[in-house]
C-alpha cells in the first residue's frame, strides 16, 4: 500500500516576550492560518516559544555571579552572567570553547544548557522549558479537549551535530507517539539482520518542521506535519525513552575516557588519524 506524501505546514503566531496561554494561542494561530489540526497530525512547537509561555525568560542584569561562574567565564571568555545561568541550568558541564560550554540538559547535548539570547529583547535570555515532557503531554491533552483531535506533539530545538557546520532539528520532548522506532531484529534488503539501528522518528520529524519554521525573524514557531505514519497513543514518555548515558555516547566517550593516547602502528600510516590525536 502506497504511503501518502509527507506534508508540512508552517503556522505563524504572535511574537511573545512573557508568559502566555500556549494552547489558546495555538488554536487561534492554526485557525488564522487556515490549517486546522487533523487526527494523526504531529504538531511541532518551538521549545523556545513553549518556554516563553511558561515565563522562562530571565533578565541577565538580575543574575548574581558566583566565584565558580567567574572562573568559568575567564577560562572560556564568556559573559559571567551566562556562565552563572549555565551552572544553574545544566545537568552536567563537560568543558567548552571561547564563548560556549558543552552541557548535558534534559537528555540533549547542547551549548550553554540550551539558554538562548536570540529572538528576545537584548539583555534577556530564554531557558529550556520546565519539565518539557509534561508540558508536551499537557498540551496534547489541552488540544484534544478543545478541538476533539488526536495529535502528536514535539517540542523542537536546534543543535549542532559534532564535526558539522550548521544547526539541525532535534526533539526536546515528545508526546503521543514513540520517539524511537526500533529496527533491531528486522532484515535489510539482502536479508541481513539489523543489529543496532534505532530510528529517531521524533528528531526526523523535527528536521522537517524546522525547514518551514526557520531560525530568524520568520515568526513561525509552529508547524503541522501530516502523514508521518506514526501511531498515536497515550504514552508516558520521558528523557529515558530517547537519551543514553553519555558514557555510552560514541562522541563523548571516544573523546574523554575512551580517547586513544597513542595510536596502534597500523593506524600511524594514516596521516589524518595520527594528526587527529596530537
Amino acid at each position: 500500500m502506497a504511503r501518502l506524501p509527507l506534508m508540512v505546514f508552517p503556522i505563524e503566531a504572535p511574537v511573545q516576550q512573557a508568559a502566555f496561554d500556549l494552547p489558546t494561542t495555538i488554536v487561534e494561530a492554526a485557525a488564522a492560518a487556515g490549517q486546522p489540526l487533523q487526527n494523526g497530525d504531529v504538531l511541532a512547537v518551538s521549545s523556545k516559544y513553549a518556554a516563553i509561555s511558561q515565563g522562562r525568560v530571565v533578565n541577565l542584569d538580575a543574575i548574581t555571579i558566583t566565584p565558580a561562574a567567574l572562573e568559568l567565564a575567564e577560562c572560556y571568555q564568556m559573559n559571567p552572567r551566562m556562565a552563572q545561568l549555565v551552572i544553574q541550568e545544566a545537568d552536567h558541564i563537560f568543558g567548552g570553547i571561547p564563548g560556549f560550554l558543552l552541557t548535558y540538559k534534559d537528555g540533549i547535548l547542547s551549548p550553554n544548557a540550551g539558554i538562548d539570547r536570540s529572538n528576545i529583547p537584548s539583555g534577556r535570555a530564554v531557558l529550556f522549558p520546565q519539565q518539557p515532557y509534561r508540558l508536551a503531554a499537557d498540551l496534547r491533552r489541552a488540544l484534544r479537549d478543545r478541538l476533539g483531535v488526536d495529535v502528536g506533539i514535539i517540542l523542537t530545538d536546534s543543535w549542532l551535530m559534532p564535526g558539522r557546520l550548521g544547526t539541525s532539528g532535534v526533539a526536546l520532548a515528545t508526546a503521543g507517539f514513540k520517539p524511537i522506532q526500533d529496527e533491531r531484529g528486522k532484515h535489510d534488503l539482502f536479508g541481513n539482520p539489523m543489529l543496532v539501528t534505532q530510528r529517531g522518528i521524533a528528531d526526523s520529524i523535527c528536521v522537517c518542521a524546522q525547514m518551514v519554521m526557520g531560525e530568524r525573524d520568520e515568526a513561525t514557531p509552529l508547524a503541522v506535519v501530516r502523514n508521518t505514519g506514526v501511531e498515536l497513543a497515550d504514552l508516558e514518555l520521558g528523557v529515558e525513552d530517547v537519551a543514553i548515558d553519555w558514557r555510552m555516547c560514541i562522541y563523548i566517550q571516544s573523546l574523554t575516557e575512551g580517547r586513544l593516547e597513542t595510536l596502534p602502528d597500523g593506524a600511524r600510516a594514516n596521516g589524518h588519524a595520527a594528526e587527529a590525536v596530537r
